[in-house]
């Protein structure tokens, strides 16, 4: 039986048949079912060819169908598929934490392995919680995050973001964690300019914690480059120094949130490398796994797990996937696979040719910002060019190109509610770390096409 559903954005009650018992995430359209895929490309059952502009959800890192990484799963599988932590010890593990440890900047070196990036998150604020209580200090539990950001959906780690339109319906459920604004220079929220400006997006942090009150400040969390919450935002040279250096003087953890940029995303293997700084804590998923498995981690400065290991000697935290035998497996595969083929540096040359590629898409009527780092690159929609005004949300901006983008056989991330939690249209581009030049030329000729369609079926 046909049930009536509502569209969001649109005026009018959509009939749409129920796809058997699935539960999927939007219930008003429909989508192609996949044959296979490799590379960079995805073949559907219909016999449309798709190139993967953004690595599903900037996950697929290492392309599609690696032979090698599907065999580490088999052959882990034929071995032993699951055990519990506290039971036993998996030889994959130990590979996956040793290639993470060694991709990690300075003393980052204890790796806890987690099934996504929520989890990740999670884990990096009990931690941290749990670290001030073991070295005496019981006060310190409070973390700061940012507005415009995202850092996952469990009801913790949706508290931390600050995506208002993914909190605004389960409000009344999240906890109350203090938040300053981004580092958005596009839209700087202090109305101000670099350089002149002071980086006063990086001293909000140092007020906020003297307002919260230093002895209670436990954490602080962020993206490198804001993901889905902002289309790739980029901080100013000067941001995260001045954020290591106001944590360090405070006695406040920094996480950082690599869960997106990580695994070499970015042109580093860990995007916290490009400003040479060192995080206490970075959380990582997506790259890590290159979407093989569900897979992610947090991993901690030695001395921060030394005090924990030399004193009650147990994380009072865990997930019964954690260190799954095939993920880990995936993810050490994976990992073996980036450094043999050096997809990082790959993606440092690679991203400059894509940010090269998408320049001339800034003369576009609607283009407002082109931003991003390696193979990390947003792109901000706009009503007018000379003022930045967004358009109204009911125009559906950003989903209409990534539509448009679709129908010419192009996968993009678009997003939303970047300028003021409901208004702005943004999108990411991320495709996997082995997509050739000639490839990002196919990428933008259809994402060009995409957008001068919208554009000129706007008012």
């Amino acid at each position: 039986m046909l049930r009536p559903v509502w569209r969001k954005g649109r005026s009018a009650m959509t009939n749409v048949q129920p796809a058997g018992h699935l539960f999927r995430r939007s219930a008003v359209h429909d989508v192609p079912r996949v044959r296979r895929a490799e590379g960079v490309w995805i073949e559907t059952e219909d016999g449309r060819r798709i190139l993967d502009g953004s690595s599903g959800a900037l996950v697929a890192s290492i392309g599609h169908g690696v032979r090698e990484v599907i065999e580490a799963q088999r052959a882990q599988a034929e071995q032993v598929s699951y055990v519990h932590g506290t039971h036993f010890a998996v030889r994959a593990q130990e590979e996956l934490a040793e290639r993470l440890a060694e991709m990690a900047p300075g003393d980052l070196s204890r790796v806890y392995p987690v099934s996504g990036g929520s989890e990740a998150n999670e884990s990096a604020v009990k931690f941290a919680r749990q670290f001030f209580l073991e070295t005496g200090r019981p006060q310190k539990q409070k973390v700061i995050a940012r507005w415009t950001s995202y850092h996952g959906n469990t009801l913790g780690a949706l508290s931390l973001a600050g995506h208002a339109a993914r909190r605004r319906p389960y409000t009344p459920l999240l906890m109350d964690v203090p938040h300053i604004p981004p580092a958005y220079c596009y839209r700087c929220p202090f109305g101000l300019e670099p350089p002149s400006c002071g980086t006063r997006c990086a001293t909000a942090l140092e007020e906020e914690i003297i307002r919260q009150g230093p002895e209670y400040v436990a954490a602080f969390i962020a993206e490198p480059l804001v993901g889905a919450a902002g289309g790739a935002i980029t901080p100013p040279p000067e941001y995260f120094p001045i954020i290591r250096d106001i944590c360090s003087r405070y006695d406040v953890l920094f996480i950082a949130d690599e869960v997106m940029t990580g695994i070499g995303r970015t042109g580093e293997s860990f995007a916290m490398n490009h400003w040479g700084v060192v995080p206490d804590i970075i959380t990582t998923g997506k790259g890590v796994s290159g979407g093989y498995a569900p897979l992610a981690a947090m991993i901690v400065r030695e001395p921060l797990f030394a005090a924990i290991a030399q004193g009650s000697g147990a994380f009072i935290h865990g997930f019964t996937y954690g260190g799954h035998p095939p993920s880990a497996a995936a993810g050490a595969a994976v990992l073996q696979y980036v450094r043999a083929h050096g997809l990082v540096a790959r993606a440092a040359r690679l991203g400059t040719y894509l940010g090269e590629r998408l320049q001339p898409l800034a003369g576009r009527r609607i283009v407002g910002d082109i931003r991003g780092m390696g193979l990390m690159r947003g792109i901000e929609f706009v009503r007018d060019r000379a003022t930045k005004a967004p358009f109204d949300r009911s125009l559906r901006v950003a989903e209409r190109v990534g539509e448009a983008a679709f129908a010419r056989g192009l996968i993009i991330y678009p997003g939303a509610g970047n300028v003021d939690g409901v208004r702005g249209d943004q999108l990411l581009i991320g495709p996997p770390l082995v997509i050739t030049e000639l490839e990002i030329d196919e990428l933008v000729a259809r994402l060009a096409g995409a957008i001068d369609e919208v554009a000129a079926a706007l008012p």
